[in-house]
């Protein structure tokens, strides 16, 4: 299966954060790595706008085999039309058929090869439409608060009964970021994540932290480090 990373250049919240030394090396080379290392994957594609990305990415083992155009790489593009332009471009150049592939967004960077397998082995399995991978929230959705116009703090869920021990409530998940796998005619025609055939692969919360801002690195490179016995 192809793997597809998409790396803007042009991160708003985190300026180069694609790029970022975390724990030695670029942001972007811990999720080539694993996907490398992968057994399922026959290619790493890095999809991106910026020359910087595409040489760094290219210095990792990925391949970069064209620059994602401007107009996909907007802050409203969707990645829906950068990753089915990829597929595309990718089919009509190598003259093949691509019936699916894997996302693997970089900020995403503590994925295991074996996650990534894992994830393929569901889609394969399930003859599934697509494979997202999630994680168990920090409390159950019931806990969660909002603050009315009064100023207010009330039940975010109407009539959920907040006051049970956390091991009393369903287990709830939520996606994390890490791991996408569509199948290509089922994405381009609903252009949505979620079909019909959607199966979960469930992660660890330790390695579904998604890197939005300065802490989260500080805190992945802990990880990191712990992992390594630094």
């Amino acid at each position: 299966m192809i793997a597809i990373i998409p790396a803007r250049g042009g991160s708003k919240g985190l300026p180069g954060k694609n790029i970022r030394n975390l724990a030695g090396k670029p942001l972007i080379c811990h999720t080539i790595s694993a996907a490398l290392k992968a057994k399922s994957i026959t290619r790493v594609i890095v999809s991106t706008d910026d020359i910087n990305i595409a040489s760094i990415a290219e210095g990792c083992g990925a391949e970069v085999p064209f620059m994602r155009p401007d107009e996909l790489a907007s802050d409203n593009s969707l990645v829906i039309d950068s990753y089915l332009y990829t597929i595309d471009r990718l089919a009509t150049e190598g003259n093949i058929k691509i019936d699916s592939f894997i996302a693997l967004l970089p900020t995403a960077p503590l994925r295991l090869a074996n996650d990534i397998d894992g994830a393929i082995e569901v889609f394969n399995t399930k003859e599934a439409d697509s494979v997202i991978s999630v994680t168990n929230p920090e409390v159950p959705v019931e806990w969660y608060k909002k603050i009315n116009k009064n100023g207010i703090l009330e039940d975010y869920f109407t009539n959920a009964n907040t006051m049970k021990n956390r091991q009393e409530f369903n287990a709830s998940y939520i996606p994390n970021g890490a791991i996408y796998i569509f199948n290509v005619d089922k994405l381009r025609s609903l252009r949505t994540y979620y079909m019909d055939k959607t199966y979960p692969y469930i992660m660890s919360r330790g390695n579904s932290v998604d890197i939005d801002e300065v802490l989260d690195f500080y805190w992945v490179e802990f990880l990191i480090n712990k992992q390594q016995g630094i």
